[in-house]
């Protein structure tokens, strides 16, 4: 099947992925992903750049950089290599980074002419620059209010865009769930994290709530319509929205990853660390997490915390008897001698377990194929099906009657 067509059968309801009948499933493997990344955290700690811990950094650029060039930087060091709080790195082609912890200015000076001598170059070549602990803790302080407001700002938007303070919520549990796994990922595979990474952060939740809000955008007009007509429940309304906007989610998705992805390896491959590949780096990372949380985690959420709500338990109870009523005139109308039996529906967790005719229930039990098919109790019954008995001779016109 083609990609088109299968976006085409989701958006209709012909096909249809249970992500709202299975959300118990996304949690706890979310809760898992939260609970490992949590775990990183306070086993290896965040790699924080010399912005934030604070230290000296020299840069010396050469004409080429050699091959030995770290081994080479820390016996330039000398005493002032403790093997842990010194990082060495390369700068594109010709740029070797050396962070260390914090050196008086005469020691500053010392390791400056040794990286000079060590790598050929002249003095002039070696730069140095000190940034003091606390400016990094003003750094890190910025960087979490920065995180706060944004938080407490899309809080607000959100409630008043959607007039419910429920989708708010949802989308807010999303937005923490993204941030602690990417937070997770970094703890666990060392990555740097600076300024620019904060940045990324910010950047990603921005995404994130974006994709939340198309996708609750479409729950919101599936469900609103379900609250007129009472046809289907508010699990299968948000059901179908999840559906018919995940096609649009996997596509934005994968043409935000392309370019972030190509920064990433010639960043990795001919920049070296720095700012451009560790923006590019919490891109990657944090869109693909988003990206998941906005289709299997915010509108289950959004299902779990109104299931209680007096409104939606009684659209669940009015949509349990329209579905009864049209499987019953569906069977009503099938030919003699099939086995199909249809009891009054009853409604669990916002399905209908015993009837099934709508095809936004193919979550339950997907449509038979065939234009105009529905399954009923397992039975296929034509949209043409007519009731009373059929093949039946003409009467004759009066005049040729005898």
């Amino acid at each position: 099947m083609k990609f088109a067509d299968l976006g085409n059968d989701l958006y209709t309801g012909k096909r249809s992925i249970p992500v709202v009948a299975k959300r118990k499933s996304f949690y706890l493997v979310s809760l898992l992903l939260m609970a490992i990344a949590i775990a990183g955290l306070g086993i290896n700690k965040l790699n924080l750049g010399l912005e934030f811990s604070g230290g000296s950094e020299f840069r010396v650029t050469t004409t080429s950089v050699p091959g030995d060039y770290e081994s080479q930087a820390r016996e330039a060091l000398g005493d002032a290599d403790d093997s842990q709080g010194v990082r060495v790195s390369k700068l594109g082609a010709n740029t070797v980074r050396v962070q260390t912890e914090r050196l008086d200015d005469a020691e500053s000076a010392r390791v400056a002419t040794e990286l000079a001598q060590t790598f050929e170059v002249g003095a002039d070549k070696v730069s140095s620059t000190f940034i003091g602990p606390s400016w990094g803790d003003s750094v890190t302080k910025q960087a979490l209010r920065a995180l706060v407001i944004f938080l407490v700002l899309v809080a607000a938007v959100l409630a008043i865009y959607f007039r419910n303070w429920k989708m708010a919520l949802a989308a807010l549990l999303a937005l923490v769930h993204d941030l602690v796994i990417t937070v997770g990922i970094y703890s666990f595979t060392g990555f740097e994290v600076s300024p620019a990474t904060m940045i990324g952060f910010l950047t990603v939740l921005g995404y994130s709530i974006y994709d939340t809000v198309v996708v609750f955008d479409k729950v919101r007009e599936n469900t609103n319509e379900a609250f007129a007509n009472g046809r289907l429940s508010f699990a299968q309304a948000a059901n179908l929205a999840v559906n018919q906007t995940l096609v649009r989610s996997i596509n934005t998705t994968v043409i935000g990853i392309l370019p972030i992805l190509a920064v990433m390896v010639v960043g990795a491959i001919f920049l070296g660390p720095g700012t451009l590949l560790d923006l590019a780096l919490v891109l990657f990372v944090g869109i693909l997490i988003g990206a998941y949380s906005s289709i299997f985690l915010a509108t289950p959420l959004l299902v779990s915390l109104r299931n209680k709500d007096e409104s939606v338990l009684e659209l669940d109870k009015r949509a349990a008897r329209s579905q009864a009523k049209r499987a019953k005139e569906l069977v009503g109308v099938a030919p003699s001698g099939s086995s199909a039996v249809v009891t009054d529906s009853s409604v669990t967790d916002g399905r209908i377990t015993e009837v099934d005719t709508d095809p936004a229930l193919a979550s339950t039990s997907p449509m038979a194929e065939g234009e105009g098919s529905a399954t009923v109790t397992g039975r296929q019954v034509h949209k043409y099906a007519q009731s009373g008995p059929r093949n039946q001779p003409k009467r004759p016109p009066k005049s040729r009657r005898r």
